[in-house]
C-alpha cells in the first residue's frame, strides 16, 4: 500500500509511517560506510519505510524502491538454509548462537575448539555459507539467490560492483576464513566460503524487499504476499532467535530492552525487524552509528515499537481471527420496524453501512486487519459500527489505531458507532483523552449493535426519502392493515375504533396479561420489550405511526408476551376483540381484508427474520 494522493482515504497505519518518515528525514546523524569503497557512493539522505503485516499488507513510504545491497541482513537467511541443508545439530557443531557483544567483524572463536560464536558475525556467516549444499560455487551462491528471491518475492541479483569492491578489500574476511579452515570449521578451500559470503552480500534489494523478507519470517517461512514458502517452519524459531540475542551486534541487549523484536542490521544501510505471527519491518536509510547500524532505522523501529506496542515480550493470547462476522444495514435491519416504503429504501442504500462485530484480543496486529479492511471499503461505508462485545481486551495500539480511524472518517463526513464499548474504559479514556470537547461529537457509543443500526437507518432514510414525515397524525386509511379498504369500509372499521393517549414510559400492554384489544398506532412510538435469562429487559421491535400491535390477539387469544412500552407521548386507536367479534358477523368482508393484511404483514417479518438469519449463520 504505497502513498495515495488523497490522504484521507489512505491508511491510519500508512499516516503513521509517513508522519515518523517525515519526522527522521532530518535526523543526519552518523555516515556513510567507506570501508567497502562502493558503499560510500549511497546517498546519506535516502530513506524508506516498509511495513508488512503476516497477512500481505504492504505499507511503504519514501525511498521504498531504491536499490542497495543487503549485506549483514542477508546473514540470518543464510544460516536458515544451513540450517535446511545439515539440520541442527551438525550446524551447532560448526557455528554457536551466544552473543559476543563484539562488533560484526570481531574474529570472536571459541578457545580451543575454533567454533564461532554466533552466525550474526562475520566468522559465524561465513562458516554458514561453507555448510550450504551445491557442486560448486556457482551452484551454491544460485541456491543462495533462489532463496533470497523467495524471501523477496520477486527475482534478485547480485551487484557486480559491490561485489568487486567487497573482493578487492576483503582481506580481514579471507583471514578470518582461513582461521576457520585451521580448526576444520571450514572443510573444503575458505576462499570459496568467503566469497560466497562477499556474493550474498552483494545482493541488490530494496525496502520493500526487505519488509516482504521480515515479514516471510513473521509469517513462519511462508511469503504473505506470493504464498510460497521460502524456509520450513520448524527452523524460523533457530533463526528469529539468533537475531534477537545476536542480530545487532554489541546493541543486540539494548536493542532488545527497548524495541524487543528480533533484528538485523546492514552497513548499506538496511535494517529488518520481525514480531512473529504479525509483521515484518523493513528500513533503509545509510547513515550509520559508530556499531554500523543505521542510525534512522533504530529510530524507527523504536518509534514503532513503543507507538504500537510491538515489544516481543508483552504479548496476549493470539485468540482467533479478528473479524468474527460483517454485514450492511442492507443485509440486516435494527427491530425498528419499518414501513415498505422505508425497506425498499434500506435494501437498496443500506450497503453504505457496514457492522463489523470483533472477537479475541486487540493489539496493533489484530485491529490492522480490521482498519485495513475498513480502508479498502472506504469509498462504499458512510457509517460503521464496531461491536466490541466479543472483544477480551484491548491495548493502546488499538485504541490509537481506532482513533485515526474515527478521525479519517469524520474528515469524510462519515460516521463511526461502538457498541458494548462499556466493556474496555481504556478507550473511551483514550477517546477523551485525544478528543477533549470532540470526544462526544466524534465517539458514538451505544449499548447494542440495534440502537446503533437504527441510528444509521435512520440518516439513510433521511438522505433518500426527504420527503418521510415521521411526527404527523396517522388517518386509519394509512394503517398498515387498512391497505385496499373502500372509503366506506374505512369509515365502519373507524367507528369501530376508540382512541386511547399515553405518555411517554408507560406500559401499554405488559407481560402475562389477558390479550383483549388490537392497538394501531396513530401518533408517536412504541418498542416491544422481553426479558432475558440474565434479567435484563431486550428490544424485539420499535413501531412507528401506522403500525400495529398486539395482533396476535386475533389470531390465538393467548396471554400477553411481551411487554409494550411508550417510547414517546403516544395516541392509539385500539379494536376490542369483542368489536372484532361483531364486525365480522356485520361487515364480514372488512375482516377478510383485515386478516389478509395481517397475513401479509406476518409474512414479511418472517422473510425478514429469515434473510437475517442467513446472514448471522
Amino acid at each position: 500500500m504505497t502513498e495515495p494522493s488523497d490522504s484521507t482515504c489512505s491508511s491510519p497505519v500508512l499516516d503513521l509511517l509517513r508522519q515518523l518518515h517525515e519526522s527522521l528525514a532530518s535526523l543526519d546523524d552518523g555516515e556513510v560506510a567507506t570501508y567497502i569503497p562502493e558503499l560510500s557512493k549511497a546517498d546519506p539522505s535516502a530513506f524508506g519505510i516498509c511495513l508488512v503485516t503476516a497477512n500481505g499488507t504492504v505499507y511503504e513510504v519514501g525511498d521504498s524502491a531504491v536499490p542497495f545491497t543487503i549485506q549483514s541482513v542477508s546473514k540470518p537467511f543464510v544460516y536458515g538454509l544451513a540450517l535446511e541443508d545439515n539440520g541442527r545439530g551438525p550446524v551447532l557443531e560448526k557455528v554457536g548462537v551466544e552473543p559476543t557483544g563484539d562488533a560484526f567483524n570481531s574474529i570472536s572463536l571459541e578457545v580451543g575448539t575454533g567454533r564461532p560464536r554466533n552466525p550474526m558475525i562475520n566468522a559465524g556467516a561465513i562458516a554458514a555459507a561453507g555448510l550450504i549444499g551445491g557442486k560448486g560455487r556457482v551452484n551454491r551462491f544460485k541456491r543462495v539467490l533462489e532463496m533470497l528471491s523467495l524471501y523477496a518475492g520477486r527475482p534478485l541479483a547480485m551487484d557486480s560492483s559491490v561485489y568487486r569492491s567487497e573482493d578487492e578489500t576483503g582481506h580481514r574476511n579471507r583471514a578470518i576464513g582461513h582461521m576457520l579452515r585451521n580448526y576444520s570449521i571450514l572443510e573444503g578451500d575458505p576462499i570459496e566460503a568467503v566469497d560466497l559470503y562477499f556474493r550474498q552480500c552483494s545482493v541488490s534489494v530494496t525496502c520493500r524487499d526487505l519488509g516482504i523478507m521480515a515479514a516471510t519470517l513473521a509469517n513462519r517461512g511462508v511469503n504473505p504476499v506470493t504464498g510460497r514458502q521460502a524456509i520450513r517452519g520448524e527452523y524460523v524459531e533457530n533463526v528469529l532467535s539468533v537475531m534477537g540475542s545476536c542480530g545487532m551486534y554489541d546493541y543486540a541487549g539494548e536493542w532488545m530492552y527497548k524495541v524487543g523484536m528480533p533484528a538485523k542490521s546492514g552497513v548499506a544501510g538496511g535494517v529488518i525487524a520481525v514480531l512473529p505471527g504479525q509483521v515484518g519491518i523493513g528500513v533503509y536509510s545509510p547513515r550509520l552509528d559508530a556499531r554500523g547500524n543505521s542510525v534512522r532505522g533504530i529510530r524507527v523501529c523504536d518509534e514503532l515499537s513503543r507507538h504500537w506496542d510491538l515489544h516481543l515480550l508483552n504479548r496476549q493470547a493470539a485468540g482467533r481471527s479478528t473479524i468474527r462476522r460483517q454485514f450492511t444495514g442492507a443485509e440486516l435491519n435494527s427491530s425498528r420496524v419499518r414501513t415498505a416504503e422505508e425497506l425498499v429504501a434500506l435494501r437498496t442504500s443500506g450497503g453504505s453501512i457496514r457492522v463489523f462485530q470483533l472477537q479475541g484480543h486487540l493489539t496493533f496486529a489484530t485491529t490492522e486487519v480490521v482498519v485495513n479492511e475498513i480502508m479498502e471499503n472506504f469509498t462504499r461505508i458512510e457509517q460503521l459500527v464496531l461491536d466490541l462485545r466479543r472483544v477480551q481486551t484491548l491495548n493502546e495500539s488499538a485504541c490509537r489505531l481506532f482513533w485515526h480511524l474515527v478521525c479519517k472518517l469524520g474528515e469524510a463526513g462519515k460516521q463511526t458507532f461502538f457498541t458494548h464499548a462499556d466493556r474496555h474504559p481504556l478507550l473511551r479514556r483514550y477517546f477523551k483523552a485525544k478528543l477533549g470537547r470532540r470526544c462526544e461529537e466524534l465517539f458514538r457509543a451505544y449499548e447494542d449493535n440495534d440502537l446503533a443500526l437504527e441510528a444509521c437507518e435512520n440518516r439513510v432514510l433521511s438522505d433518500v426519502l426527504p420527503g418521510r414525515r415521521t411526527d404527523h397524525r396517522v388517518r386509519a386509511a394509512e394503517f398498515e392493515l387498512c391497505q385496499g379498504f373502500e372509503p366506506e369500509e374505512i369509515e365502519t372499521f373507524s367507528a369501530c375504533l376508540v382512541s386511547r393517549p399515553f405518555e411517554c414510559g408507560v406500559s401499554i400492554i405488559s407481560v402475562g396479561e389477558r390479550a383483549a384489544e388490537l392497538y394501531f398506532l396513530t401518533r408517536g412510538t412504541v418498542s416491544v420489550i422481553v426479558p432475558t435469562q440474565s434479567g435484563t429487559a431486550r428490544r424485539l421491535a420499535t413501531f412507528s405511526a401506522g403500525m400495529c400491535f398486539g395482533e396476535m390477539a386475533m389470531i390465538d387469544r393467548a396471554p400477553r408476551s411481551a411487554t409494550i412500552v411508550a417510547d414517546s407521548d403516544v395516541e392509539c386507536e385500539f379494536l376490542s376483540l369483542e368489536r372484532f367479534d361483531h364486525l365480522r358477523k356485520t361487515a364480514p368482508e372488512i375482516c377478510i381484508k383485515l386478516l389478509t393484511n395481517l397475513s401479509r404483514s406476518l409474512s414479511q417479518k418472517l422473510r425478514k427474520a429469515n434473510r437475517e438469519l442467513s446472514v448471522l449463520d
